[in-house]
C-alpha cells in the first residue's frame, strides 16, 4: 500500500503549448492526484479549528454567566443582616431575597439548554431464512439472469474482499428473473424492517404510541408517497398532532441527521418523545444492469433498520442509557467532485441504480478531516489541546502535534461501509483493534446497512458488556452529498446484557 506521502502527492504533467483559446502561446500543465484517503491528521484547515471553539463557547455560555448571577445575588444578600430578617413584621426583605433566589434558579433551568437523552433504541434482525452466503448470493445472481459474466465476476472479486461474511440478509426478492423494481415489494420490506425494530423500542421501554409526539424517518433512496414515516403513523395510529418529518436522499449519514433534527424538536416542544427511525430499503436501491460503478452497492448494502427513542426530560435521565455530549455535521456539497461522486442515475439501458465513483475515498477523507478538526476542541483533553497549538505556533508545519482522539473516546463506531474504508480510517485515526472491533464485526454479520449501521455497532458494544457508566461513544457516519457526521454520547450507567439484542440469537 502507498505511504501517506506518496497519496498526497500530486503529478505535474506538461501538455504542452495551448494552441487557442485566451492562453495561445502558453505552457499548460495538468495536476493528476493520486486516488485515496488523505491523511487528514498530518495537515489542519484552522477555519475548522476556528468552527470547533465557536461551538465550544456557545454550548458553554449559560454556564458562564451563572457566576455572574451569583455574585450578583451574592451582592444584594451580603447587604441583609440578620437583625432585618428576625423581625417578623418585616418580611419585605425576606421576601425579595427568596424571591430572588427563586427566579434566578428559574431563569437558569428555563434559558439553560435541556440535555438529551436516548432512552432506549433497538435494531431488526431479519428471519434465519433470509441470510445469504457470499456463493450464494453469487448463484442466485447467476440464476437470476439479470447480470453477465463480467458483472457476475465484478461482484464475486468485490464480495471476496468485502469483509462481509456468510450471514448477513437479503430479500430474495432481488434475485428474480427480469427483476423490475416495484413499490409493493419496497413497501413490504419497510414495513418489516421498520415495524419489527419499534415493536422491539415500545415493547423495551413501555412507552405507548400516543406519548410520542416526534417522529423522524430517514431513508436514502425508497421515497414514496405516502412517505414512510406516515405508514408508521399509520400502523401505529399515533397523535394527530404529532410533529411527523421524512428525511430522503441524505445517504448513510442521514441517521445522525435525524438526531439533530430530533434535539431540536425537542427544544421547542419539551416534554415528549422523539422517534426516530433508520433504514435503506435494498429491493428498492438494487441494480441489475452491467455498469461497474453502479454494482457496487449490490455487494455491501443489507436488509436492516434500527429505532431510537429520544427525550430531553430531566425525569427521563434517570431511565435513559445516553446523553448526547456532542454533535457536528460537515457538508461538502459546495464542491462538484463531492456532490458527485455518489449519487443515483441511469445506465445506458435506463436502468436506474446507485453510482459510487472513484473519488469516493479521497472525498470521504477531506469530509472526515474537516469534521474532526471541527469535533477536536470540543471533546479532547485540554492537555492534548495545549500541546497542539504550541506546535502550531511554533514549529513547522511537518512537526504539528498530532492530538491522540483515543484519549477523547472509550468505544468509536464507523460506519460499516467496507473493510477497505475501515482499515484507511483505522490507519489514519491510530485506532487500535479494540476500537475498531464493533464496526469490523457489524460489517462482517449484517453487511452495511447504511444509516442503521452505527446502532448494530452499539449494540455490539452493549451485547459484548463492554459499556460502563461515563464511558463516550464516537459514531462516525458519512454519506451522498458529501457528508461527514459525528455524534457523541456517554453511557450514563453500565450496561447489562440486553434482553433484546440483534447480536444474541435467543432474545425474543
Amino acid at each position: 500500500m502507498a505511504n501517506k506521502q506518496e497519496i498526497l502527492s500530486p503529478e505535474i504533467v506538461n501538455r504542452g503549448i495551448e494552441g487557442s483559446g485566451p492562453y495561445a502561446g502558453s505552457l499548460s500543465f495538468s495536476v493528476r492526484v493520486r486516488q485515496g484517503m488523505p491523511d487528514f491528521l498530518n495537515s489542519v484547515n484552522l477555519k475548522y479549528v476556528k468552527l470547533g471553539y465557536s461551538y465550544l463557547i456557545n454550548h458553554r455560555f449559560y454556564f458562564i454567566i451563572l457566576p455572574f448571577l451569583i455574585l450578583i445575588c451574592g451582592i444584594k444578600i451580603g447587604k441583609v443582616t440578620w437583625g432585618d430578617l428576625l423581625p417578623i413584621y418585616d418580611m419585605t426583605n425576606a421576601s425579595f431575597i427568596v424571591g430572588l433566589l427563586v427566579l434566578i434558579v428559574y431563569a437558569y433551568l428555563d434559558l439553560s439548554p435541556r440535555s438529551t437523552y436516548l432512552v432506549d433504541f433497538a435494531c431488526y434482525r431479519p428471519p434465519n431464512e433470509l441470510k445469504i452466503t457470499r456463493s450464494k448470493f453469487i448463484e442466485l445472481a447467476k440464476k437470476s439472469g439479470n447480470f453477465d459474466e463480467a458483472a457476475i465476476e465484478f461482484q464475486h472479486r468485490v464480495l471476496k474482499n468485502s469483509g462481509i461474511g456468510d450471514e448477513s440478509y437479503l430479500p430474495r426478492s432481488v434475485f428474480l428473473p427480469v427483476n423490475k423494481i416495484t413499490l409493493k415489494e419496497s413497501r413490504e420490506e419497510a414495513a418489516t424492517v421498520m415495524f419489527n425494530a419499534i415493536d422491539d423500542l415500545l415493547a423495551t421501554t413501555g412507552v405507548r404510541p400516543k406519548d410520542i409526539g416526534i417522529l423522524i424517518v430517514n431513508c436514502g433512496i425508497f421515497n414514496p408517497t405516502p412517505s414512510l414515516s406516515a405508514m408508521v403513523i399509520n400502523h401505529y395510529k399515533l397523535r394527530r398532532d404529532i410533529h411527523s418529518f421524512n428525511l430522503g436522499g441524505m445517504g448513510c449519514a442521514a441517521g445522525v441527521i435525524a438526531i439533530d433534527l430530533a434535539k431540536d424538536l425537542l427544544s421547542a416542544h419539551p416534554g415528549t418523545y422523539a422517534l426516530v427511525v433508520s433504514t435503506e430499503i435494498v429491493t428498492f436501491a438494487w441494480y441489475v444492469g452491467k455498469e461497474i460503478d453502479m454494482l457496487v452497492p449490490n455487494c455491501f448494502y443489507r436488509m436492516g433498520a434500527a429505532a431510537m427513542l429520544l427525550s430531553n426530560c430531566r425525569l427521563d435521565r434517570w431511565r435513559s442509557k445516553y446523553e448526547l455530549k456532542q454533535l457536528v455535521r460537515t457538508h461538502k456539497g459546495a464542491d462538484d467532485r463531492s456532490f458527485k461522486c455518489i449519487h443515483r442515475r441511469e445506465d445506458a439501458e435506463r436502468k436506474p441504480g446507485l453510482s459510487v465513483n472513484k473519488d469516493l475515498l479521497e472525498v470521504g477523507g477531506h469530509a472526515l478531516k474537516a469534521n474532526i478538526t471541527t469535533l477536536g476542541p470540543l471533546v479532547l483533553p485540554v492537555s492534548e489541546q495545549f500541546q497542539f497549538f504550541k506546535t502550531l505556533l511554533f514549529m513547522k508545519e511537518t512537526e504539528i502535534y498530532i492530538p491522540d482522539y483515543k484519549l477523547a473516546f472509550e468505544h468509536v463506531c464507523i460506519l460499516a461501509s467496507s473493510k477497505r474504508i475501515l482499515d484507511e480510517l483505522q490507519k489514519n485515526l491510530e485506532l487500535t483493534e479494540e476500537y475498531m472491533e464493533a464496526s469490523r464485526k457489524t460489517l462482517e454479520r449484517f453487511g452495511n446497512t447504511s444509516s442503521s449501521s452505527v446502532w448494530y455497532e452499539l449494540a455490539y458494544l452493549e451485547a459484548n458488556r463492554k459499556i460502563k457508566r461515563g464511558d463516550r461513544v464516537w459514531q462516525i457516519v458519512f454519506g451522498s452529498g458529501f457528508k461527514c457526521n459525528s455524534v457523541v454520547w456517554k453511557a450514563l450507567r453500565s450496561g447489562g446484557r440486553p434482553k433484546r439484542s440483534p447480536w444474541i440469537e435467543d432474545s425474543t
